[in-house]
This record gives structure tokens, sequence and C-alpha cells, in this order.
């Protein structure tokens, strides 16, 4: 099931809807993201094609007259590849892989999943993707073979009785049923590893994919995980130890949050997050350079909720302060102040003024207010470790 990406770039085009859930602006971050997705993948998006309506098309997700004016642009050029922005329906798949034919259908959770197959480095991520590949497959098996339906009665020729596309349901469900039992055995051993920490305060990197979550870890524990500008760089969880002043913790990097991400991902990627569960301080690492930092914050405390964990100790880390730009404000400009126009300084107070949880602004590429941040870490650890171990010395 695994297999790795073609090294060659593909050439792709996205696809999405404008509809009362998602207006034009909202719609055109969710295409650069899956843009991002693309390139991280290995394609080069070369059009995007949207359309307004009160919800995608059951049977072709856009419109007929879209979709005709997709397959010229495809054909003319020779497209490789068409990712659509939602998880398409098994019908939706089935009718467009039909409009076009030889040219691979994808959509953003699909996409996720190959990048996911490409980066799974251990045993446990590799049969968390493999488990949600199959998961997404289930469903969308949808051509029947005839050759195996009901044969003619008669001694020796009563056939099985069983369509080939009811075989394959079978033998996948059976690979699932397995897979998931594979993965219990190996979350029964990361629980014993875990139980194996005890006794040190844990804290867990989280935050959105692509913030810079695994560049500071190598910073805080001068280790080398593999960082760089892609999505999902992160698949495994990486956890050292790490002293800080006189005091050791633990800290473990997790697989980065994005928007839209399916939901049977969630649940294979469990045993991953269950570094977040069971931590007892989280470190929120935020791009405060991205245009959409808010939004990407706000998917990260709900994913957080559904994991129960939203509640636990936070340091929120706002990163890359070195890339964060503002637009200044004309004094004759009599519009309202938007967040572009404001300085590093103002985002700063207005952050420090919420006060729900201890915050900072760094930048971990450029090294900017790493001490101070440790400072932080030594003092919010401290106290954990006072409160969770009070009978035990602090080195």
């Amino acid at each position: 099931m695994h297999h790795d990406l073609q090294t060659e770039i593909e050439t792709a085009v996205l696809v999405g809807v404008i509809t009362q859930d998602q207006d034009e602006q909202q719609l055109e971050e969710f295409l650069d993201e899956l843009e991002f997705l693309a390139d991280t993948a290995g394609a080069r998006a070369t059009k995007r094609f949207t359309q307004k309506l009160s919800s995608p098309h059951p049977k072709s997700f856009v419109g007929s007259g879209k979709l005709s004016e997709i397959i010229e642009y495809v054909k003319k050029h020779k497209i490789d590849l068409i990712i659509f922005d939602d998880e398409l329906t098994p019908t939706q798949t089935r009718n467009i892989e039909n409009s076009f034919k030889g040219v691979k259908v994808m959509d953003r959770s699909n996409l996720i999943l190959d990048i996911f197959a490409k980066r799974a480095r251990t045993a446990a991520a590799k049969t968390q993707v493999e488990l949600a590949q199959y998961e997404y497959l289930l469903p969308r098996l949808t051509r029947m073979w005839t050759h195996l339906s009901r044969q003619k009665g008669g001694i020796g020729m009563r056939g099985p009785g069983e369509t080939e596309i009811e075989t394959d349901r079978r033998i996948i469900r059976d690979k699932i049923a397995l897979l998931k039992k594979k993965l219990q055995k190996i979350d029964k051993q990361k629980t014993t590893q875990r139980k194996g920490r005890q006794q040190m305060i844990r804290a867990a990197l989280v935050g959105y994919t692509n913030v810079g979550k695994s560049t500071l870890m190598n910073l805080l524990t001068n280790s080398d995980v593999f960082a760089e500008n892609k999505l999902f760089a992160t698949l495994d969880t990486t956890v050292r130890k790490v002293v800080v002043g006189n005091l050791p913790f633990l800290l473990s990097d997790t697989v980065g949050f994005i928007r839209k991400l399916p939901h049977h991902l969630v649940d294979s990627f469990k045993s991953t997050l269950d570094e977040v569960r069971e931590s007892d301080i989280l470190l929120h690492v935020v791009d405060i350079s991205h245009p959409q930092f808010e939004e990407q914050l706000n998917t990260v405390n709900q994913t957080l909720a559904e994991l129960g964990s939203k509640d636990k100790p936070t340091i929120m880390i706002f990163n890359k302060i070195d890339a964060y730009k503002f637009v200044p404000k004309d004094e004759d400009d009599l519009s309202p102040i938007t967040k572009e126009n404001w300085s590093l300084d103002d985002l700063q107070k207005s952050y420090y003024a919420q006060e729900n949880a201890p915050c900072i602004f760094i930048s971990a590429q450029k090294q900017l207010n790493i001490d101070e941040l440790k400072d932080m870490l030594y003092e919010e650890i401290k106290g954990l470790h006072l409160k969770i171990y009070p009978h035990r010395m602090l080195y």
C-alpha cells in the first residue's frame, strides 16, 4: 500500500467551491494550502478552478459546465493530476474519473495520505498510514467485475456468488482488522515505554503544520530532527530529554495539525497524539508571520479539544518574528485598522494582555528570545514539578 511519490514534478490543477460554509477569501486560503500540499507531494499547480454553489454538486462536485471547462484545459495542457479541495464521495470520484479518462483524480484527504505515506519512517507511523489508506479506499471500491458474478447453476457450477469487488472489500476489511491489532500491540509497547519515563515532567510541542516545531525542538535539545519548509515534515513523534538550568524534562515533537484533516487520519494517528494527551504541559507554537495565524491557532485548539487536552497548562510560543510583516496605516486612511496594520509590538501587547497563558515571541531560525523562552520553561516546569512530584527533589 505504501508507495514513494514519483520524483519527477507532475502538473496539477486545483478545484474548489465557494459555498455558504466558505466564502471566496476562505476558499483562496484553502487553495493556497492545497497548493502547498501539492508542492510537498511533488506536484506543481498550474491553474485553479473555482465555482460558486450552494453546496458541492452531488454527482460531480462542480457543475457540468465547469467540469467541461476543466476537461478542456486538462486535455490542452496535458495535465497529470486534478486535485479537489474537499473529500470526494465514492459517487463523485467514479463520475469524475469517468469524465477524465486516464488522468489521476485526487481529493485533499487522498493527497494528505500520499504525503503521510512518503514521510512515515517508523513501524508505528507506517502502520497508521496504511490503516488510514485502506479506510479511505474501502468505500471507494466502485468498479464491478462480472466474470465472478452469479454463474449458471448445475453441478460444479455453483459459483461463490460473490463479485470480485466484494472479495476485494473482504480482503481490505481483514487487512484493516489486522492493522488495528498491530497498532494495539504497538500502542501497548509505547505505553510501557512511557511508563518507564515517569517521574519527569513531559512537555509536548503542538501547532499547525510548518510553524517551526522541529526547528525549535532541535534548538532546545541540540539534536537534528528532520525540519524543512514543507507540510508534515515530522510524522513520527520524537521524544528527547532536555535540561534547562538544572531541571530535566522530556520534550516530544508531534505531527502538525491542518484544516480539513480527514477524521480517519486523526483516529489512525491516535498513538502519535497520545504524547499530547499524556503530557503535563503543551508548548503551542504559532507562526506569527502567517496571514491566517489566528485561524491556524483556532484549528489547533479545536483538535486539542477533540483530544481532551485543551485545558492543559500551555505556553504560547509565537515563532518567526523575523518574518513578520506589517503595513503601517497612512494617516489620511480612515478605513478601520486590520491585523495587517498592527505592528509586532501591538500584537505582543494584545496577547500579553490576555493573560490566559504565558506567551513569548521568538524566532527559532534566528535564535531570537531563546534565553527568555528557556527562563519561562524553567519557571513553568519547576512549578509543575513541585506540584506533581512534591516529594521528589529537584536536581
